[in-house]
């Protein structure tokens, strides 16, 4: 089946009436009861709108009809949309995704691995399920995968028409993982949530599932270093839209969706699923876009090229550079941020991060003036703190040292600050070592 033109449809078309508040209000209160099975939920839906479902009965023929035309009624299906590699999803060309470095995927995935792997051999994946909360009562009756095919980047949807047929459509499933023989997963919080729930129904199916020993790349979390503080949400349907420039139709609340499949299953009304199906296609497209994208911009960082990315992805560069071990990188990356223009929170971040980097290093000039600008421009103690150690035990100079611990006391005590102890520590030491020098005649030795 082709989901081609799916999207023009959605938008002229609401929601039927006849899916009610009524019966989503069930819903709800069914999802909320843990511990329900969801075979047992099923079952008191159906109960409970036995009622509604008479009142409705010539409507509810009616779309019958019509989805069999559209839906015959087999256990599962399987879509298919291929986008060829000329065109785009957004600003994101298809093709672009075939020329993403190893060592660029390495830095996203933080995985060795992908040092020798292109996302040429990877799998896309994406889940939808009769529950958010995970769990062996959850299932995944929608499994949606993207991946390069020939000349285009196909997405295949399993959709589970009858929860009895799982074993039959995870074994089609199995069939074209073990003849594609992906090398690597690249999901969007796949490692917290669609991985793990595919590896627990195959098991208890008694299959094995083929992902599980691969090198997975979820992007959630270089998403969030990269665009966190640029956009308001990092979900992918917002990306989609933000930076990628994606024509993507209103999307449907998470919470909607299991709700929206026990309709179908009740009623037979495919049209409340369509939805769900653009939904879950959109969402696959939009991680490989996204995916493209930052790989990208830290591709620029790899050449050196980072003149056009803005202060705010610059930090995001830092900080996946900075996970992946790469600290001097990392550093360098700061610093760009912070010749532009960071908001003040990212500002005050970023300086502590590279004073303390340069303290590492024996940089004590470089790390000197960030302790210097931090205790002028904010009541920072760790600031305070900071420049008392270096006058004390880098410039010798006890002095110095015992004013910076002064005030950092006073600055404690107005804030009612944990370091206040520390200060008062500092303070008594350094006033014991001054008065010894001074009754040696400026002889004694600082300690």
């Amino acid at each position: 089946m082709d989901l081609d033109g799916l999207k023009e449809q959605l938008r002229k078309k609401a929601a039927k009436q006849g899916q009610t508040d009524k019966v989503k209000e069930l819903w709800k209160n069914l999802e909320s009861q843990k511990a329900l099975s969801t075979k047992e939920k099923l079952e008191k839906l159906l109960a409970l709108s036995r009622q509604n479902k008479l009142e409705s009965k010539a409507a509810s023929d009616k779309v019958g009809a019509e989805c069999v035309s559209r839906s015959p009624h087999q256990p599962y299906l399987v879509l298919e949309n291929n986008f060829n590699l000329n065109s785009s999803y957004g600003q994101i060309p298809i093709s672009l995704g075939l020329n993403i470095p190893g060592r660029v995927l390495y830095l996203l995935s933080r995985d060795e691995a992908f040092k020798d792997l292109s996302l040429a051999e990877a799998v896309f994946i994406d889940l939808e399920t009769t529950g958010l909360a995970g769990g062996t009562g959850t299932i995944p009756f929608l499994i949606g995968l993207g991946f390069f095919d020939g000349e285009a980047f196909k997405v295949v949807q399993f959709f589970l028409n009858d929860l009895a047929s799982e074993f039959k459509m995870l074994g089609e499933l199995l069939d074209l993982l073990s003849d594609r023989k992906f090398t690597s997963v690249v999901s969007y919080n796949g490692k917290g949530f669609d991985l793990p729930l595919l590896e627990t129904r195959f098991t208890l199916n008694r299959l094995r599932c083929p992902l599980s020993d691969l090198p997975h790349l979820d992007f959630l979390f270089s998403a969030r270093y990269l665009w966190k503080h640029k956009y308001e949400s990092c979900r992918l349907y917002n990306l989609a839209l933000a930076h990628l420039g994606a024509d993507r139709a209103e999307d449907i609340p998470s919470e909607e969706i299991p709700w929206r499949y026990f309709q179908y299953l009740r009623t037979g009304d495919f049209s409340l699923v369509e939805p769900i199906l653009y939904h879950n296609q959109e969402d696959i497209m939009s991680l490989y876009g996204v995916v493209v994208a930052g790989a990208l911009t830290v591709g620029q960082s790899l050449e050196n090229q980072e003149t056009e990315i803005d202060s705010l992805e610059l930090f995001g560069l830092g900080k996946i550079w900075e996970k992946a071990g790469e600290k001097e990188k990392s550093a360098e990356l700061y610093e760009k941020a912070l010749s532009q223009k960071l908001p003040v929170e990212l500002s005050v971040r970023v300086k502590k991060n590279l004073a303390l980097y340069f303290k590492r290093c024996g940089e004590w000039e470089k790390s000197l003036k960030l302790w210097e600008d931090l205790s002028q421009n904010s009541e920072d103690l760790e600031a305070w703190r900071e420049l008392a150690m270096y006058y004390e035990h880098q410039a010798r100079q006890p002095e110095t040292a015992l004013k910076l611990a002064l005030d950092g006391l006073a600055l404690s005590r107005l804030v009612n600050s944990a370091l206040e102890k520390d200060f008062e520590k500092r303070v008594d030491r350094l006033t014991r070592k001054l008065n010894g020098v001074e009754q040696n005649g400026g002889k004694g030795e600082q300690r």
